[in-house]
C-alpha cells in the first residue's frame, strides 16, 4: 500500500478559521510548504493560516519557521503578492532562520495573500476537497521566473476532471503534458514539484499536490470501549462512523462521531476505509467479518485474543468458506500494535496506530531501528 500524508484535520481547521474571518477588518495569508530537500519535521502540503493580528492556525515546522513565516506573510498581505521563501537549515551561519533547529533541510513556503472575492483562492478550492472520499489533486504556481498575462505565482487549480482543467487551467502550450503528470501523481498517490519552459523561455514550477481524503473508520459494538476509540479517531481528524444500537448509547457518541447508525446498516467502503469490530460478541463479531470479506476494505481489525479469531476460520472452513491468502492479510487480530495496551484508552491508541502504519505501508517498528530516511517523499 502506498504512502499516504494526510492532511485532511489540518485544512478542515483552516478552512473552519478561514470562514470566520471578518475581511472588512483584517487580511489573511496561507503559507505552504511546497518542497523539502533532505529532512524537515514537517513536508511538503503542510499548511499555515496567518492572519494579520498574528495568528495562526497550523503550522509549516516543529515552531522554529512561524516566526519569520508571520513577518513574510505580513509583507505579503501589504503588498498583496505572493512570494517564495527558501529557509536552508543546512547552513552553519547562526543568523539564518531555523537552522537551531538541526533539521538539516531545505524548505520553501509559498506564502499567498488571500482575496476573499476570488472564488478560486487557495482556501476555497481546498475547501472543496474536504468532504470527498477520493483523492484531490490541486495544482499550485511556486515559481515563474518571468511576469506572464494569465497566470502568476500562487495561483492555484484544482483538478477535478480533465474537462474541467482544460476550462479553467490558462497555458494552453503546456497543458497535455501537466495533464499525463497529474495522472501519474494521482496514480501513485504521491505529490510532485514539475518544471516547465514556456514559449517565451520562462521557466515555470508547479506543485501538483495530491490531497487524499480522511482515513474513515467503520468502528462496530455498543460497549464503553467504544468511546475512547472514536475520541482517538477523531482527534487525528478520521471520519468515524459508528455502527451499533443507538438506543444504548450516551448521547456524547452522537457529538464524538460523524455518524452513529444501527448494527443493519450496510457501510460504503472505498481505498481509505478501516474497520474494527469490537462488540464483545461472538456471533457478532463472526457476522462483520463475513460481511467485511465481501468488499474490498484493506483493514479488518477483530479485537480479542488470536484463538478466538482461529475459531472463526474454523468455523468458515466447516461452512464450505474457503479464506484466501489476500483475505487472511486484511484481517488484523489480534489488533494494534504491541505496545502492552492494557486499559481502552491505551488499546484505541494501539489500534489507531496500527491503522496508520497499514496505509503508510510502514510495520510499525520503533524508528531508531528504521534504516531509511522517516519520509522518503
Amino acid at each position: 500500500m502506498p504512502f499516504y500524508r494526510i492532511y485532511m484535520k489540518e485544512i478542515k481547521q483552516i478552512t473552519e478559521a478561514y470562514q470566520k474571518i471578518d475581511f472588512s477588518q483584517t487580511r489573511a495569508a496561507l503559507a505552504t510548504v511546497v518542497r523539502v530537500e533532505g529532512s524537515s519535521y514537517r513536508r511538503t502540503g503542510a499548511r499555515m493560516l496567518v492572519l494579520e493580528s498574528g495568528e495562526w492556525i497550523g503550522g509549516i515546522s516543529g515552531g522554529c519557521l512561524e516566526g519569520d513565516a508571520l513577518k513574510k506573510a505580513r509583507l505579503a498581505m501589504s503588498q498583496n503578492k505572493a512570494t517564495l521563501i527558501t529557509y536552508d537549515t543546512t547552513e552553519d551561519d547562526p543568523y539564518q532562520i531555523g537552522v537551531g533547529l538541526g533539521c538539516n533541510g531545505i524548505i520553501d513556503v509559498l506564502i499567498t495573500p488571500l482575496d476573499p472575492q476570488n472564488p478560486n483562492n487557495a482556501v476555497r478550492l481546498l475547501q472543496n476537497c474536504i468532504d470527498q472520499r477520493t483523492p484531490n489533486l490541486v495544482v499550485t504556481v511556486t515559481n515563474l521566473s518571468k511576469k506572464q498575462a494569465n497566470i502568476s505565482l500562487g495561483d492555484v487549480f484544482r483538478f477535478d476532471n480533465e474537462t474541467h482543467f482544460n476550462q479553467t487551467f490558462p497555458l494552453n502550450e503546456i497543458r497535455d503534458n501537466i495533464l499525463i503528470e497529474v495522472q501519474d501523481a494521482l496514480k501513485n498517490t504521491k505529490s510532485v514539484s514539475k518544471e516547465y519552459i514556456l514559449e517565451d523561455g520562462a521557466k515555470l514550477i508547479l506543485f501538483l499536490e495530491v490531497i487524499p481524503p480522511a482515513i474513515q473508520l467503520l468502528v462496530f459494538g455498543s460497549n464503553y470501549d467504544v468511546y475512547p476509540m472514536v475520541r482517538a479517531a477523531k482527534e487525528l481528524g478520521w471520519r468515524v462512523i459508528c455502527i451499533c444500537n443507538p438506543i444504548k448509547m450516551h448521547p456524547t457518541l452522537f457529538e464524538l462521531a460523524d455518524e452513529v447508525v444501527p448494527k443493519d446498516f450496510i457501510p460504503s467502503i472505498d481505498t481509505f476505509t478501516a474497520a474494527i469490530s469490537m462488540c464483545h460478541d461472538y456471533e457478532s463479531d463472526y457476522r462483520n467479518l463475513q460481511m467485511l470479506l465481501k468488499t474490498t476494505i484493506s483493514y479488518i481489525g477483530l479485537l480479542g485474543p488470536k484463538k478466538r479469531t482461529n475459531k472463526m476460520y474454523v468455523r468458515m472452513n466447516e461452512e464450505g468458506i474457503l479464506l484466501t491468502d489476500e483475505q487472511e492479510k486484511r484481517i488484523y487480530s489480534p489488533v494494534g500494535l504491541d505496545i502492552g495496551a492494557a486499559t481502552p484508552e491505551e488499546i484505541a491508541l494501539s489500534v489507531c496506530a496500527e491503522i496508520r502504519a497499514t496505509f503508510s505501508g510502514r510495520d510499525g517498528n520503533r524508528l531508531k531501528l528504521r534504516q531509511r530516511p522517516i519520509y522518503e517523499n
